[in-house]
């Protein structure tokens, strides 16, 4: 499910009118245009936003496609160690919930961890979903 680029954790009002103005208004239209190293590197030189910041938001992005991972999980997610929707299908979910309570309880990211369950539904999903970005 794409979302506005403006609900993505970061990005704030230049960053935001750099990326509409270069045509990218949702987090699909952002994984499209930045889906490699290349695509990234052009998109930073015409918005004059930093690679690693690209990089992290195209991430943020990837993990946002996920059903159920909005941007607060998709920033648990990461500090939990888990970069990208390829990495996901391949966790374990009673670990995953595991590490995503341990970075919780150092950075209060969210007030509700999801349930196994639902950690269990999202590796599911990401099995299914095809392979959006590159490095």
């Amino acid at each position: 499910m794409p979302y506005p680029i403006t609900e993505l954790n970061g990005v704030d009002r230049e960053m935001a009118d750099a990326l509409k103005t270069a045509g990218i208004r949702t987090t699909a239209k952002l994984l499209d245009a930045a889906k490699t190293a290349k695509a990234r590197k052009k998109l930073a030189a015409k918005t004059k936003i930093d690679p690693k910041k690209i990089l992290n938001l195209v991430t943020l992005a990837d993990r946002m496609r996920v059903p159920g991972v909005g941007d607060e999980y998709a920033g648990l997610l990461h500090a939990a160690g888990v970069e990208t929707v390829m990495e996901l299908k391949y966790r374990n979910p009673a670990k995953l919930a595991k590490a995503m309570a341990a970075a919780n309880s150092k950075r209060k990211l969210v007030r509700v961890l999801p349930s196994d369950k639902a950690i269990g539904r999202w590796i599911e999903h990401a099995k299914k979903l095809p392979l959006k970005i590159t490095y």
